[in-house]
Order: C-alpha cells, then sequence, then structure tokens
C-alpha cells in the first residue's frame, strides 16, 4: 500500500506536465495560424448594397462636399447612425472625395470589399477572431489550399447601427397528444 501512495504524487505530476505541454502545443497551433493569417488575403462576397445605390459617385461626384454633422434630408434618409453616433459622421468611415471607397484612420483608401478592415480598426479583437474563423460566416475549405469565401461584416451586421436587434423567440415544438 505504501508503494502504491507513494506512486500518486508522480502520477499526478505526470498528468500536469503533460497537460502543460499539451497546452504548450495547442497554444502554439493558434500563434501559428494567426501569424499566417496576417498576411493571408481574405477572399470575400461581394458587400450587401442597395441595389442603385453604388456607385456612390454618380450622384456625389457632382455634389459640394459637407462635412457637418447633420441629420439627412434629401437621400440616405432610411439610415441612422446608431454606431457610435456621438462621436462619428458618414465621413469618418466615407472617404469624401471618392465616395466609391472607404478611407482607413490612417488616410489609406479601401474598397468596400475591404470593409473588414476599417471595421477592424475599432474591433481589433472581433476582426482577429473573423480572421481566424472564429467570427463571422465563411464557406467552403477552413484550412489548406481550398477554395474559401469570408462574408463581411456587412452581411450581418448593419454598418450604422451594427448591434443585433432583439429577436422574437419561435414557439415550442408542437406535441401531439395522441
Amino acid at each position: 500500500m505504501a508503494k502504491l501512495l507513494s506512486l500518486l504524487p508522480c502520477k499526478t505530476k505526470m498528468k500536469k506536465i503533460i497537460y502543460g505541454f499539451a497546452l504548450i502545443i495547442l497554444s502554439g497551433i493558434c500563434f501559428v495560424s494567426f501569424v499566417m493569417g496576417a498576411d493571408q488575403e481574405f477572399p470575400v462576397s461581394p458587400p450587401p448594397m442597395t441595389e442603385g445605390m453604388f456607385p456612390c459617385s454618380n450622384c456625389h461626384a457632382s455634389m459640394e462636399v459637407n462635412r457637418k454633422k447633420r441629420e439627412l434630408k434629401e437621400e440616405h434618409t432610411q439610415i441612422t447612425l446608431h454606431h457610435a453616433e456621438t462621436m462619428r459622421w458618414c465621413l469618418d468611415c466615407h472617404d469624401a472625395k471618392n465616395r466609391d471607397k472607404l478611407r482607413l484612420y490612417n488616410g489609406e483608401l479601401i474598397n468596400f470589399t475591404e470593409s473588414y478592415r476599417l471595421c477592424g480598426e475599432c474591433h481589433g479583437n472581433i476582426y482577429m477572431d473573423w480572421k481566424a474563423g472564429i467570427h463571422g460566416k465563411r464557406t467552403g475549405y477552413f484550412a489548406g489550399s481550398g477554395k474559401r469565401t469570408y462574408f463581411l461584416c456587412a452581411h450581418c451586421h448593419d454598418p450604422h447601427a451594427p448591434k443585433f436587434k432583439p429577436l422574437k423567440p419561435e414557439p415550442p415544438p408542437y406535441l401531439s397528444t395522441n
């Protein structure tokens, strides 16, 4: 019995070593996949644009730029900004001169198909999860060289009011009394 008891601490110690080693290996795999994703291209499906609204330059090219924060009364009246609205205005994300582009904080212009980069400037933790495939939706192969397509943030979140609206729960399944 004494011999058996002397083995118990070794088994517990061995378990801790095995669990620690497994944790190190898993952390390494996650880190490598994250680093590999840093330079990775993200093929995305086309952004969900309201029909007839893009390219924006069709209307905005002939308009004078008005940087004043205001209620829109002629066009885009269906858009209500509920996205840090006390600190944001349209031209914080949309470029004032080229309305067919989005503008990053550093001034770089990007296409709407790269809008995930703009969202990632403020929502960095979610952006990292999106790149890793933890947040959002993608179709196709998860890893390897197979083709995959990422859904943009705007496919699930309205960029002007991204918080999900509450959903009414479905009724419980019908149970037959027979």
